[in-house]
């Protein structure tokens, strides 16, 4: 049988569930093969299975190298989450097939683009359809560490609950007070539009300043030393790259009004661990709330001693609205691909 437009004929390899002799046999397809790395909302799946060959994860098991390798011989494409980190040695150990790589997620900072760049392999993201959740999950955050939210679940938990009174578990009201959001770009501005239900006022820097109407009022500062000052609470929402690694460090925190509250739902890199935790120690800030770490899911232990942590398992894009539709703009960047169109979300 001749493939259709002209695409190559796959030999696609399926094996029985585990607990079974492994018996494995050819399934003939002239439909691309996507190796999707982890498992992905149902709707997503049976949109891939409709369009291409998918090689799915049912398990959920996340893959080694080596596995990963294996895998992706004779794909066309992967479908990975953050979880999968390409370094430069992984995306050289790929087969000369693979043409892209169509991540399910905002992020990009697990795959080394220059790598890819050198292999000819596309990277996009999903970048738009996450920062409504991300928002939320800010907002949450903010609220969670001000008002001691970890603390008071564990007292009524664990029936420590004893009684009230004017003195107990007194936290620190968001209303009103100064936000500054260091990456004012998609999820920064839904983030300072939620947080103005809060009256609060706004503060941002980045790049560049945007234009007055994108501002909505926001008070823009030309760098992060002169922002910090200007912040009772702190909210990250700029990229992972090598010029933000680390960047609230000790200096930067130290610039902040005491009593701060810092805020992370971005990416870890951007935070000096022992920094933040010395400072949360210290008394300097009054407590954090965060979402993405450095070396998920084996964080630094010094945030789950501390009791003024509010913290949660990187789940800014987990509600099922938006994982539907990071799956489904993955694969229209897909769908473009091997369309012979340029894909909406290309990042190299």
């Amino acid at each position: 049988m001749a493939a259709r437009n002209g695409r190559r004929r796959h030999v696609d390899k399926v094996e029985k569930p585990s607990g079974t002799n492994i018996a494995e046999y050819p399934i003939m397809s002239d439909k691309p093969v996507i190796l999707v790395t982890r498992k992905l909302p149902q709707a997503v799946e049976d949109r891939l299975r409709s369009d291409y060959e998918a090689r799915l994860n049912p398990d959920d098991h996340l893959y080694t190298s080596d596995e990963l390798i294996e895998r992706a011989q004779g794909a066309d494409a992967l479908l990975p989450c953050h979880t999968e980190h390409l370094s430069a040695e992984i995306i050289g150990r790929l087969p000369d097939s693979i043409k892209a790589v169509a991540n399910f997620s905002v992020g990009f900072d697990h795959v080394d683009l220059e790598a890819a760049k050198a292999r000819g392999i596309i990277v996009t993201n999903t970048p738009d359809v996450l920062s409504d959740a991300t928002a939320e999950l800010t907002i949450m955050l903010m609220l969670g560490a001000a008002r001691r939210a970890s603390e008071g679940e564990h007292l009524v938990r664990s029936q420590e609950w004893r009684d009230w009174s004017p003195s107990f578990m007194v936290g620190i009201q968001m209303t009103g007070k100064r936000l500054g959001i260091i990456g004012f770009g998609r999820v920064g501005q839904v983030t300072a539009k939620r947080a103005r239900g809060f009256d609060m006022e706004i503060h941002y820097t980045d790049v560049r300043r945007l234009p007055r109407e994108q501002e909505a009022g926001a008070i823009y500062h030309d760098s992060p030393e002169d922002l910090l000052p200007h912040c009772d609470f702190l909210a990250l929402h700029c990229v992972a790259t090598p010029e933000t690694r680390n960047l609230l460090n000790a200096e930067r925190i130290a610039l902040l009004p005491d009593d701060a509250i810092v805020v992370n739902a971005a990416r870890g890199a951007i935070i000096d661990d022992e920094a933040l935790i010395a400072a949360l120690k210290s008394g300097k800030l009054a407590a954090a709330g965060i979402d993405a770490y450095n070396n998920e899911p084996d964080i630094h232990p010094g945030y789950r001693e501390l009791v003024n942590t509010f913290l949660m398992p990187h789940i800014g894009s987990a509600t099922r609205e938006t994982r539907d539709a990071m799956g489904f703009r993955a694969i229209d960047n897909l769908d473009a691909i091997f369309a012979g169109r340029e894909p909406r979300d290309r990042v190299v």
